[in-house]
């Protein structure tokens, strides 16, 4: 037995891919409803999502330059390349992103409220033609924390009413009236656009409403801006939304936005050179006016009305002088005003440049000042001046200012020594024409003042004029080449994704619950999994019974209970010794509540016959249940009374069954305080030995192995040992527990019976069934063992 019992637990190491495949395949109804409900909810989810279009558009970002190059970027921190790069595509795509630009079109186009139509299971939006009203947002509100969402509205004419849960009565308004919703108060238009539909009347309509924080956020995550080429200043703005029109608006609008920004950037230069202009040519005509003011008294008070032609031959080198002194002492006026109006000039503003001044390192200064201040005010609407590339562009327009400065101040200091030096040959151009009166000195004096206001004031004029045109012809910064348009097929849901997706989950949620049970189950269900755990040979099958079913194996049973028991019977009578006498089964189990009694009694009953007689005795002293199948016979006495009194015979406590005329019965008796004492005193061995003339078959209900010792004492005296295992309650581990008496030797020629067998757990029964005439159960008994777990 040994020999036989060590090839069993070799075979049981072995791995059966049909066995790792049967659990699921007992379930795959599981699976098919978890697919069925699966993709039902993916459809659902289908019907109730709109459909989501791309929207797309592509601009050119003109006067863009890519960003420096790595080895470029390091020259730029040597100077002279600092400017490399400034205005790159890179940044004018930040600057289409930003929340600047998304809240300036929120707000031209209205998209803190949404006007939903309910069609279905879908909410539709509705926007341009589509919407009867135009909503405006007149202030924000904080919702009180009792609002429920969302308001819905209802048109009737010229009425408009609004109610949400929580309202007591429907807030009544009409057309361009401020309405009062608990998140802000709004005013509703009609749209003269409004299209209605033709084929059906609008469905009930809700106002979705989104504070200008939220609906900004919310439209700039929807946008994406790329470059379309690497090497190109081409970018592309996308949009998936379930709505063409606003979208396109959206997109648009957004372009638009970001030119007149740029528009308004690129002409700040413009506008400062003009103010500065204008302020100087004021102040220019007053002083011109006061020159010729008093050249007219000079004249006056002189009697003076035309200089001497003579005096022109020796005023000849004189004029000379005096035409490069004026020259100078222009451009030194304007040097001086122009420093004037640096040192008194903002970080945050431009300089005024193509004054007319004659040094081009100066000028050259100015724009270099120019563009980086314009870059760092450019900047500072997407970033904090704590930026570090704000903090370097401010350091870089200190020294840039100061250059411009200094470079204003030497060219001051040149033109005063030029000035110096032509005053020095008037002079001495003077001291050789020194008849000419000293009035027609001062009157000259006076005429040069108005020759140099005059000179300056047309030259003011002329680059006042520059400047306008410059400003009027500043033209937009992108170029629109594809205006917003839209993709042909909806981008979103993707219905063989979702279905697809629906369908996985649907079959991946099943087979993990299914894995996830079997990988947690330590209990025996089936005879496969008592075959790879068992050392003994498996007797039989024992099916579950329905609720209510008959426990006892009646005369001429049919039943699929029945059969299984006429199985067992007829695989114990293999493995019974052939030799003379009744034949002793001990029927054990390793604890309680495993079905050793029913089966004991079952068997018994299957094997009675007219021509077989059976005893069955009630050996399990200590717990007594075989009473309990027939209440009427309950504290009687038995086994326990034969083996206390000596002078007693087994036929005082043998009574007939009420179940099978061929069976007897010898119950427990009276639970004894000393049970191993009166199983060992060898009254119980004398009792076997003399009923083994009587009877042919002695079916011993015997207590549980694991709990006590008392089947231990009397094993010896089995000719076969039916051990009971429980479908879905005994442990693997209790297996090996009896595997382990086995090997001791402990039980005699031992066979597994497993008991209480669900029917998908059958062996053969599962697929063929139980006996001939078995009656087939209703509708609902089928379903509810089909989808029994």
């Amino acid at each position: 037995m040994e020999k036989s019992f060590s090839k069993k637990e070799s075979d049981r190491n072995d791995v059966d891919i049909n066995e790792m495949v049967k659990p699921y395949l007992k379930k795959w109804k599981w699976i098919v409803l978890g697919i069925l409900v699966c993709v039902a909810y993916g459809y659902y989810l289908l019907k109730k999502s709109s459909e989501v279009y791309n929207i797309q558009s592509t601009v050119l970002i003109k006067d863009a330059r890519k960003a420096p190059s790595m080895e470029m970027g390091a020259l730029s921190q040597l100077g002279g390349f600092g400017n490399t790069g400034a205005n790159s595509v890179e940044n004018e795509m930040e600057i289409l992103k930003s929340k600047k630009l998304m809240a300036d079109v929120v707000e031209e186009l209205g998209l803190q409220v949404n006007l939903l139509e309910k069609e279905g299971l879908r909410k539709n939006i509705l926007y341009g033609k589509q919407s009867p009203v135009l909503i405006k947002v007149v202030n924000e509100k904080v919702a009180p924390k009792t609002f429920k969402g969302p308001v819905k509205m209802k048109i009737y004419g010229d009425k408009l009413e609004f109610f949400y849960d929580d309202l007591p009565n429907p807030i009544v308004s009409t057309y361009s009236k401020t309405v009062s919703l608990p998140y802000a108060n709004l005013i509703f238009l009609k749209n003269p656009d409004f299209v209605a539909p033709k084929d059906r009347k609008l469905g009930n309509l809700e106002i979705a409403y989104m504070p200008k924080e939220d609906a900004v956020d919310t439209y700039q995550n929807m946008t994406n801006v790329r470059l379309v080429d690497k090497d190109g200043t081409v970018v592309s703005l996308s949009m998936n939304y379930p709505n063409i029109q606003k979208a396109k608006d959206i997109i648009d609008k957004l372009v638009q936005v970001y030119n007149n920004d740029a528009i308004i950037d690129k002409s700040v230069e413009s506008k400062k050179t003009r103010d500065f202009i204008d302020e100087r040519v004021g102040i220019i005509a007053n002083e011109l006016g006061a020159v010729e003011a008093q050249k007219e008294q000079f004249k006056v008070d002189n009697k003076i009305i035309d200089i001497l032609t003579e005096a022109q031959v020796s005023y000849g080198g004189s004029e000379q002088a005096k035409n490069r002194l004026l020259e100078n002492e222009t451009q030194l006026a304007l040097a001086t005003d122009l420093l004037n109006y640096v040192n008194k000039l903002g970080n945050d503003q431009t300089m005024p440049v193509s004054v007319g001044m004659g040094n081009p390192l100066a000028a050259v200064s100015i724009n270099s000042y120019n563009e980086l201040v314009l870059q760092r005010n450019r900047l500072l609407e997407s970033a904090t001046p704590q930026n570090p590339v704000i903090v370097d562009l401010n350091k870089q327009i200190q020294v840039m200012r100061a250059s411009v400065a200094d470079a204003i101040q030497k060219q001051r200091a040149s033109l005063q020594a030029i000035v110096q030096q032509v005053e020095g040959q008037k002079n001495a151009f003077s001291a050789r024409v020194g008849k000419i009166p000293a009035q027609e000195k001062l009157f000259r004096s006076i005429e040069r003042q108005q020759q140099i206001k005059e000179s300056l004031y047309l030259l003011l004029l002329q680059k006042r004029e520059e400047a306008a045109i410059s400003l009027a012809i500043t033209s937009p910064k992108a170029r629109i080449i594809d205006y917003a348009y839209s993709s042909s097929k909806p981008v979103a849901p993707k219905r063989t994704v979702i279905l697809g997706g629906a369908f996985l989950l649907g079959l991946f949620i099943p087979l993990g619950l299914i894995y996830v049970k079997e990988l947690f189950n330590n209990k025996v269900r089936s005879k496969d999994d008592l075959q790879k755990h068992s050392l003994a040979p498996i007797l039989g099958e024992i099916p579950s019974l329905s609720r209510g079913a008959n426990e006892i194996v009646e005369m001429h049973d049919l039943s699929p209970m029945a059969e299984a028991f006429r199985i067992l019977s007829t695989n114990i009578a293999y493995m019974l010794p052939k030799k003379n006498g009744g034949k002793v089964i001990f029927v054990t189990s390793t604890t309680k509540g495993e079905g050793k009694t029913f089966v004991s009694l079952n068997l018994a009953l299957t094997m009675a016959t007219n021509k077989i007689k059976v005893l069955i005795i009630g050996a399990d002293i200590r717990n007594p249940q075989l009473q309990r199948y027939n209440p009427s016979r309950k504290g009687i006495s038995g086994l326990s009374e034969f083996l206390h009194d000596d002078t007693s015979t087994p036929e005082q406590y043998i009574h007939p069954s009420t179940f099978n005329p061929n069976l007897d019965m010898l119950y427990s008796g009276s639970i004894p305080p000393n049970p191993t004492e009166l199983l060992s005193n060898g009254r119980y061995e004398l009792l076997i030995n003399t009923l083994r003339e009587k009877y042919d078959y002695i079916v011993v209900d015997t207590a549980p192995l694991m709990l006590v010792t008392d089947t231990f004492l009397t094993s010896e005296l089995a000719d076969a040992t039916v051990y009971v295992v429980r479908s879905g309650y005994t442990e693997n581990s209790l297996i090996e527990f009896a595997n382990h008496q086995m090997e001791e030797g402990k039980i005699n020629n031992p066979g597994f019976v497993l008991n209480d067998v669900n029917r998908e757990y059958f062996g053969y029964g599962n697929k063929y069934g139980y006996g001939y005439n078995k009656e087939e159960p209703g509708f609902f008994n089928r379903l509810k063992d089909r989808l029994r777990l």
